[in-house]
């Protein structure tokens, strides 16, 4: 184990390496603040989020100062609003969805996310109140996410929620038209969430976590590239396993650092240290590419043969040297490949090096999935359901998390270009087979059974 010394000897050395702590989230229980009463629910979440968080920002900014290493996001996830908002409308929920957003506003937090819904088995009235009213909310906020997990390894795939959510992507991209679908970049669709992700848009906080919990995302894909080239410049013999082992050092001393500045953060705050998430994601910066790494272990770009055995070995190193240095590794860990927030990505899909199709296959070796991807406008509710069933199987089969973040751009076709802004970045519009054709296969419905494996477990 690294002394606290080593670990900001380590700090140091990386400083000028891309390295940050990418976010430390604040998760709050809501379960206790529910009533029949919207107006009591509203002042009760309110409360209890400005209440906790009210010195989440001045602590993490105090903490990345001592260090030297910026936190560069402060968020907050919550409850599953589908679980604390059940006994009300959609539009009701909406509401709500105004009222954590002006939480975050009063508490200078980027964004808050657990606008979430959990129908892996089926959707209750709650489940789909929240979920019917996700469009309008995301459209109408700015730090509100949204996400909904329609599959697990041990329940199968819900299809009748994967048809529906299809339906609310395409929804919620025509009503953030003007922004090139911006809502759906708030939207993630998963199989096999986990209960403590600090990464937004999917964070939320598990009914199983405590009243209050701090969890840290850290990323440090520059660390990993610069890594990579001075040991390749010092020994260009190094075979792929030796170049593992440092892929797995370098992870064990960004988790290290990511733990020093969580468990501090938690200690000033009074609050209980959840997990690291030590996660290989990009921005749209030059230097924090993960699509970069790929270079740097000798391939053209990422998407051409061998991509995908490379995003193996990269995320196997990251989640082994996560492990290693910390017994509270949780969240996603390992790579991401987000499309738009990665500019090496960005440019292997617009010059056609990387498409969908090898984006999926890659997608069952990372850490997330189909992530920031955006997809002509005119691509139908059916075929973005199939897309997310396609990603759900990956999820399911491999027993894995994996989920979706689809932006269907209104009024723009394949080759044209989709702007974000901030994190989120920009993107090519990739091309979808099939865009707008019809699909009975997904109009079935039903429930798609949990693989064999699983069973009795």
């Amino acid at each position: 184990m690294l002394s606290t010394s080593e670990i900001v000897s380590t700090l140091e050395m990386l400083q000028n390496e891309h390295l940050d702590v990418r976010t430390v989230t604040l998760g709050i229980n809501l379960l206790d603040c529910v009533s029949h009463d919207i107006h009591q629910f509203k002042d009760r979440i309110y409360s209890r989020i400005t209440g906790l968080a009210a010195d989440l920002v001045r602590v993490c900014n105090q903490i990345g100062d001592k260090y030297g290493i910026p936190v560069v996001n402060k968020r907050i996830s919550i409850s599953p609003m589908a679980v604390a908002g059940a006994p009300f409308s959609s539009e009701q929920l909406v509401e709500v969805a105004k009222v954590l957003n002006d939480a975050a506003v009063s508490v200078n937090v980027d964004f808050i996310g657990g606008f979430t819904a959990l129908v892996q088995k089926g959707i209750a009235r709650g489940d789909r109140a929240l979920i019917e009213a996700i469009p309008q909310a995301l459209a109408e906020t700015e730090r509100v996410c949204a996400s909904v997990n329609v599959a697990s390894t041990r329940a199968g795939i819900n299809m009748d929620a994967v048809l529906l959510m299809g339906k609310i992507i395409r929804e919620a991209a025509r009503r953030t038209a003007h922004q090139d679908g911006l809502a759906c970049a708030k939207l993630c669709v998963f199989a096999n969430i986990p209960e403590d992700i600090p990464f937004m848009a999917g964070a939320y906080l598990g009914v199983g976590e405590a009243d209050a919990v701090i969890n840290v995302g850290v990323s440090g894909p520059g660390v990993v590239k610069k890594a990579i080239d001075r040991a390749i410049a010092a020994d260009p013999r190094l075979d792929l396993g030796r170049l593992s082992e440092i892929i797995k050092r370098t992870a064990y001393k960004v988790t290290r650092v990511g733990e020093l500045i969580g468990r501090e953060v938690a200690s000033v705050l009074g609050i209980r240290f959840g997990v690291v998430d030590l996660s290989l994601a990009p921005t749209p910066n030059v230097g924090d590419s993960v699509g970069e790494i790929f270079q740097s272990l000798g391939l053209k770009s990422i998407g051409v043969p061998g991509s995908t055995a490379a995003l193996a070995m990269l995320n196997d190193a990251v989640k082994k040297g996560g492990a290693f240095a910390s017994s509270h590794v949780g969240g996603l860990s390992g790579a991401f490949i987000p499309v738009s927030e990665d500019l090496n990505i960005e440019a292997a899909a617009r010059s056609g090096q990387l498409t969908i199709e090898k984006l999926e296959a890659m997608t069952s070796v990372c850490s997330v999935g189909l992530d920031m991807v955006a997809i002509p406008g005119d691509t139908s509710e059916e075929t973005i359901a199939a897309i997310i069933a396609d990603e759900m199987a990956i999820g399911v089969i491999n027993k894995k998390t994996t989920a979706t973040r689809l932006i269907p751009v209104p009024g723009k076709k394949a080759g044209d270009s989709a702007f974000f802004g901030g994190l989120l970045g920009q993107s090519v519009i990739m091309p979808v087979n099939n865009a707008e054709g019809d699909n009975p296969f997904i109009r079935l419905g039903g429930l798609i059974p949990a693989p064999i494996q699983s069973m009795n477990n």
